[in-house]
């Protein structure tokens, strides 16, 4: 009997390893990452419709006319009616106010999207920051970082605003 309860304890974990396995457990859950059942999914549209607030609110005040701006811009995207666009951009402003960062929203455009769907998204973004008739400097480091995010080159980027520039113009 004494033998076998010799051997029982060799092999069962001391209290002392179990909390280490624990802690070491614990460590790893913690470097891995949230798991994906944990996080929530997030659509295209919701990434895209969070970039869009985050860009007309970047100087520190949302325009009328920017605010006008991303809303024909999402109904036409995604075909939305009044009360869809609603219920988008109350969740898309939660979203946008309890991020730390726009690499969240910008790497499902970039899994999503080709590069001209990326740049049509860039496009996007250069109408709204633009919508006032000013571009602040927080409006064109934000644009420099999201093209950057999405993988959209500098000479693209740069196109886009002419372009979005000459048809505000008109």
């Amino acid at each position: 009997m004494r033998y076998g309860t010799q051997l029982q304890s060799i092999f069962s974990p001391s209290p002392k390893s179990q909390n280490l396995t624990m802690l070491w457990n614990k460590l790893a859950s913690l470097l891995s990452g949230p798991d994906e059942q944990q996080t929530p999914h997030l659509e295209i549209q919701d990434a895209i419709a969070v970039l869009l607030i985050h860009a007309a609110k970047i100087d520190g005040h949302e325009d009328e006319s920017e605010r006008e701006t991303r809303d024909v811009l999402l109904k036409e995207k995604f075909e939305l009616g009044d009360e869809e666009l609603s219920t988008l951009t109350e969740k898309a402003a939660e979203l946008d106010a309890g991020a730390i960062d726009l690499y969240q929203f910008t790497s499902v455009l970039t899994r999503k999207f080709d590069q001209e769907g990326r740049k049509a998204i860039v496009r996007m973004l250069w109408e709204i920051v633009l919508a006032d008739g000013a571009l602040s400097d927080y409006e064109a480091n934000f644009m420099w970082r999201v093209a950057e995010l999405l993988g959209v080159t500098t000479r693209d980027r740069v196109a886009l605003r002419k372009a979005v520039e000459g048809g505000l113009s008109t």
